[in-house]
């Protein structure tokens, strides 16, 4: 099972990523399994399947200061929670999930929505649910959920319960980074450390707070740090979306995003650089990511400074020693067709010349 029966525990330190299947069960017993994963780790819920002699699940998870985000990939199934369930445990929690599978019905406070791909729903763990994750053939489900305590979410309950079991929009700014937060956070979240999780995931609860605020119409009632750290990620996604843009500066940002330049490093405080020094740093690591990588080897490092938005190539050189302390040229990835060049030349000056027929006794490193 996962490290915890609550979702990230107030001030704990982020646990690592933690995953758990049925692989290990013998058949007959994986759902009665996947219905303890699901009672310990989410919330009781009454489980039943069509595909309980093969259901198979898999699930992981990242604990996070004030949240836990996971991932659960599973076999057609429904569900339903009612008072029993509620009574045996609730923790209190609002649910958003983004839907990467398989359709899905979900019915709670008297709506009913039908949920595909890249939809996003909320639902209270307070009150009784059914979800019914159907499909016309064996295929599996998978959704990203978040798990919220209510006191994560600054607006009241009667407010929030419009929202409950409905098909939210995705085309909000915030609705648009917190998909992109949901699809790709536990992929991420593999190779950063405690303090790049706890940034993270603070990001990611108060973008969720954020976007329910906008579906409600009621931004005014979220904390002005939760408003700060949202602009903060749309300032973020428009650095990384236009890094190849030799204008892009601080003037172009705050212009982009109706805030006055003063505004835009008053965002920056806590950040370990500059508006320009972000840019400059995220362009090298781009460059740099390029010129290590073998299959873009035909590129010029003219051309790779160009397409990370380096104007000039003297400029990018001296900037590229002063964050590596080397030059470009010796982070280059050699290209794989020297080798294979020299070793030609050497097997045909150790036969006179000649050797094996084109496509004759070549050994293919890919296929074998």
């Amino acid at each position: 099972m996962f490290t915890s029966t609550e979702a990230g525990a107030c001030g704990s330190a982020p646990e690592a990523l933690v995953s758990v299947s049925t692989d290990g069960v013998v058949p007959p017993d994986r759902l009665e399994w996947w219905s303890c994963l699901m009672e310990t780790d989410v919330m009781p819920v009454a489980l039943t399947s069509d595909h309980e002699g093969g259901f198979r699940g898999s699930a992981r998870a990242v604990d996070l200061p004030g949240a836990r985000v996971a991932e659960f990939a599973f076999s057609p199934m429904s569900a339903r929670r009612g008072p029993a369930q509620i009574r045996r445990f609730d923790p209190e929690q609002y649910h958003l999930f983004l839907v990467q599978g398989s359709p899905i019905q979900l019915e709670q406070s008297r709506n009913v929505a039908n949920l595909t791909t890249g939809s996003l729903a909320v639902f209270d763990t307070s009150r009784p649910l059914a979800a019914d994750f159907f499909t016309r053939d064996d295929r599996g489900h998978r959704v990203t959920l978040m798990q919220l305590p209510r006191t994560a979410v600054p607006l009241k309950a009667d407010r929030m319960e419009r929202l409950l079991g409905r098909s939210l929009t995705v085309r909000s700014p915030a609705g648009v980074l917190l998909g992109h937060f949901l699809s790709g956070f536990l992929e991420s979240a593999g190779h950063s450390g405690p303090a790049e999780l706890r940034r993270t995931g603070a990001i990611g609860v108060d973008l969720a707070a954020a976007y329910f605020a906008g579906l409600l119409d009621a931004r005014d009632a979220l904390p002005v740090e939760t408003r700060e750290q949202v602009l903060l990620a749309r300032v973020d996604t428009f650095i990384e979306h236009n890094l190849g843009d030799p204008e892009l500066c601080p003037a172009v940002i705050a212009a982009h995003h109706h805030i006055s330049l003063r505004t835009l490093h008053q965002l920056f405080r806590t950040r370990p650089g500059t508006v320009a020094a972000t840019i400059r740093r995220r362009r090298l690591e781009r460059s740099r990511a390029d010129l290590v990588d073998p299959r873009l080897r035909h590129r010029t490092i003219g051309d790779v400074a160009a397409r990370w938005g380096f104007r000039a190539h003297a400029d990018f050189s001296r900037a590229f020693r002063a964050a590596y302390g080397v030059a470009p040229s010796d982070v280059r990835a050699p290209d794989p067709r020297d080798g294979a060049s020299r070793t030609s030349v050497a097997a045909e000056a150790d036969d006179g010349g000649g050797g094996w027929p084109a496509g004759e006794g070549e050994f293919d490193v890919h296929g074998g």
